[in-house]
């Protein structure tokens, strides 16, 4: 089940609408998840031997609940859908399945710039939007040429009348090359400071940043990330959601500002075992709008973990949230692996206790 309605082209624009018409006092509830990675043993995982074909859907049905009940959800889509052969680090290549289970998930739209964005060449990056758009699933941050770029970037999505626009950047694409002709959105100073103008000329009610930075495995923001935060925020981006790191880093509401800044969601899946890389969380965001007013935020998080037990010859995926495995709700697949889930929730909450007006989701 998707929440999306149609997509409608205002101007020079791709204007995704999405739930009811805003009341005079709307409230509108948004989920940022982290890095959706498609290592070889995902690919294994997800493959039918009897019918050929691959399948994620057992994947995603522990959390889908928490996603679908979301106005609007996204994440970092960080393969490439560049078609067989499919594989997986250091050049990522995963089976079209893996979109069309994020979207059953409940997933509204994707953010597509990253170091693995190049990974498949100009086919990897035309065959990702290709198959993304066939599928229905809005996603920024890459593109087939500049001419699809200007039309529409940023991303505006309407959720239940509150318009945010979609900014979307990388820090690099581990050295290999923008393929001639696309477009891979970029972390340049000068860039972004012109597209926040660009998004602010269309009057959003808040503009959110997707940017893809940082050091991979340290829990602590880099200087790098600090400072760019800092810009953005000067600049009046609302909303700053971080990935790469593959691991979680704090996140804080400045209530002031009203802005909300998240450094990394960590892995929201992958094959990545070496704690604490085994896990993530999903920022569940609350805007509360009344009419006239620039919508307020609020903000808490969910502790997810990749539940990775084996099952006949195979290893097999599922993300959980860690309340749920904590309060034996997860009964189909509870195991006497929980250690490595606790130890997980443990060290991913001593990280956690150094957020700001961000707490765990009760």
């Amino acid at each position: 089940m998707t929440k999306l309605k149609n997509i409608l082209l205002v101007g020079a624009l791709s204007v995704a609408t999405f739930a009811s018409a805003q009341t005079a006092d709307s409230v509108v509830t948004l989920l940022f998840a982290g890095d959706i990675m498609g290592h070889d043993a995902q690919i294994a995982a997800a493959f039918n031997d009897s019918t050929n074909t691959y399948d994620y859907t057992d994947c995603f049905r522990y959390i889908k609940p928490y996603v679908e009940k979301a106005d609007f959800a996204l994440a970092n889509f960080e393969v490439t859908l560049a078609g067989p052969p499919f594989k997986g680090y250091p050049q990522f290549s995963s089976p079209d399945a893996l979109a069309v289970a994020v979207k059953d998930c409940g997933f509204d739209a994707l953010v597509t710039s990253n170091n693995h964005t190049c990974d498949g060449g100009r086919k990897g990056v035309v065959r990702t939007l290709d198959v993304l758009d066939s599928l229905q699933i809005p996603h920024t941050g890459t593109f087939h040429d500049s001419a699809e770029f200007r039309q529409k970037y940023p991303l505006i999505v309407d959720v239940k009348g509150i318009k945010l626009a979609i900014l979307n950047y990388t820090y690099g694409t581990n050295e290999l090359p923008t393929p001639k002709g696309t477009v891979v959105n970029r972390i340049d100073k000068n860039n972004i400071i012109n597209d926040i103008a660009a998004a602010k000329r269309l009057n959003p009610d808040l503009i959110v940043a997707c940017m893809h930075w940082g050091i991979e495995y340290d829990t602590v923001p880099s200087r790098s990330q600090m400072q760019m935060a800092e810009m953005l925020k000067k600049q009046g981006v609302d909303l700053i959601i971080g990935s790469h790191p593959h691991v979680l880093q704090p996140m804080e509401v400045d209530t002031a500002a009203n802005q909300l800044l998240v450094y990394s969601l960590g892995n929201f899946v992958s094959a990545q075992r070496t704690a604490p890389r085994d896990g993530a969380a999903m920022v569940n965001v609350r805007l509360t709008k009344r009419c006239g007013q620039k919508p307020k935020i609020e903000a808490d998080y969910l502790l997810t973990y990749v539940h990775y037990p084996k099952v006949g010859d195979k290893r097999l995926f599922y993300i959980v949230a860690v309340a749920d495995a904590e309060n034996g709700l997860l009964k189909p697949i509870q195991s006497d692996n929980w250690g490595r889930l606790s130890q997980f929730a443990k060290d991913a909450r001593e990280v956690m206790n150094r957020n700001t007006n961000v707490p765990e989701a009760k």
